[in-house]
Formats: C-alpha cells, structure tokens, sequence
C-alpha cells in the first residue's frame, strides 16, 4: 500500500509540474507577443539610390521598448521611397536613410537640399590613387599663378562629401579604385569656386579624415617659400687674444764722426823775379 501511495504521489507531481511549464510557456509568449511590434526590414542588400517595392522590405518582430527613431510599422508607408544610403538585409529602415517623399531615384536622390553634384575628371595622382571612394571627404586644391604671375598652390574648398566615383555610388567598398572622374557635393557657391578653380589651374584631392572638421587657414605654397629655407648660419670663431708685444728699447744714439777735412794743395808760381802761390 505504502508503495502504490508513493508512486501515485510521484506521477501526480510530474503531471502538475508538467502542466506548470505548459502555463509557464504560453504565458511567456502571450508576453512577448505583447511586447514586440512589426518593424519594416530591408529583405535584402539595397543599393544606394534604389526606389523601394514590396520585394525589397519585410516585416519582424522588434521589441517595442527599443524600436529606432524613425523607424516604419507598416510596407505601405515605404512604397515609391528612395534609399539614400546602402542598406544591409535586416536593417531597419528608418527615414533619416531615405530621400524626401516623391524624389525619384539615381544619384540625383541622394544629393542633399541646397546642394550640387559636379563631376571632376581625375587621374591616379589627381584621385588620391584610388582611395576617393563614395561617402569620403576631400579637400581640393588648385596649382595655378598668382597676381605676380607666381606659382602657388590653394586649398580652395574643405570637407567636400565624395557622392560617386565613375558611375558608380556604392559606399561598402573600401578597397582603392583608379577611375577617371569623381562626383563631388557641393553648394551653389562653391561650385562656382570648383568651375573657376579647372579653368584657371590643375586640380588635386586631398584625402581627410571623416571625423576632423577643422578649418586649414594657409595662405597657400609659393616657389618662394620652398626656397627660403636658409640653412643655419654657422657660429664664428673668435681669435685667441693674443699678449701684446713689448717693443724693443731704441738704440742708443752715437754721435756721427766729423766728416775729415779736404786736404789743401799749395802750389808755388814764379814768373821771373816774381814768385806767388796757389792753394787746392
């Protein structure tokens, strides 16, 4: 008897702790359920510039106590709108990554309001060898003469965003490509300095850093400046003192012997009874 009790108590536990779970489970997901809502995902990889259709996005399940700022509940909301940047498969998409409503797509829908697309032709030195990719910042400089007919080379324009380069807008390439030409963005003002600037000179892109946003106030490089730098003069030697030299004590003066006589000549004259004489 004491057997049967105990194994009935045992099955009548594992059934109780069996039905515990099953509750325990639907409650949880009843709970989750209620905490999650539809979020609007990229079902794949979407190019820059791409118009979105339905075969494009797909609705998850995100947690409603972290969905992004920004972010679409609903399919219908996305049709027709224009990506402004590449979107990786299951990446939200959020309306800060996309063109203002009724922009067609191409490059066009990515240039930002207020600005220009101008397209410079580069070369491998002009390009930065490769390395101006979609989505850098570049400086452009200008190699031109002066007012005096100088050569000097001009930081011209700062913190120019790259949009293309060739045809092609892509911003997840990192490694260097050589091309022939590359879309920059610019305002209305300086893409008038960028115009005048390919006239007047060579043009150079200097690679910067994304995140420096400093200003580089130079007055420009001239032949004259590379040539200033003189080398630094080499001190002089000063002379050793040198003792003085005590001067001799002067020669005693000897009195100068007189000079001897002339010797005198007497010659004696007779003429007859005269006799006379002559001296010499």
């Amino acid at each position: 008897m004491r057997n049967k009790k105990a194994i009935l108590m045992i099955v009548v536990s594992a059934f109780m702790g069996l039905a515990a779970v099953v509750v325990a489970a639907q409650w949880l997901g009843t709970k989750a359920a209620l905490a999650t809502k539809k979020v609007v995902v990229a079902a794949g990889e979407i190019p820059l510039g791409t118009p979105l259709t339905p075969a494009h996005v797909r609705a998850i399940d995100w947690p409603s106590g972290s969905l992004p700022d920004g972010a679409f509940l609903e399919l219908k909301a996305l049709e027709g709108r224009v990506v402004r940047t590449t979107l990786q498969r299951g990446e939200p998409i959020l309306e800060s990554k996309l063109a203002p409503a009724g922009t067609r797509g191409g490059l066009a829908s990515v240039i930002s309001a207020g600005k220009r697309a101008v397209t410079v032709r580069v070369n491998e030195v002009i390009g930065v060898a490769g390395f101006a990719l979609p989505g850098t910042l570049v400086d452009v400089m200008v190699n031109t003469r002066d007012e005096r007919d100088r050569p000097v080379s001009k930081i011209v324009l700062e913190q120019i965003l790259v949009l293309a380069v060739a045809q092609e807008a892509s911003r997840d390439e990192t490694r260097p490509k050589v091309v022939s030409a590359v879309t920059l963005e610019l305002a209305p003002a300086q893409a008038e300095q960028l115009d005048l600037a390919r006239s007047v000179g060579n043009l150079s892109l200097v690679l910067r850093n994304q995140l420096d946003r400093n200003v580089a106030a130079t007055g420009g490089a001239r032949k004259a400046d590379l040539l200033a730098k003189e080398a630094a003069p080499t001190p002089r030697l000063r002379p050793r003192p040198v003792a003085a030299r005590r001067a001799p004590d002067p020669a005693p003066r000897v009195a100068a012997a007189p000079a001897p006589k002339p010797e005198r000549v007497r010659l004696e004259l007779i003429k007859g009874v005269h006799k006379s004489s002559v001296e010499f």
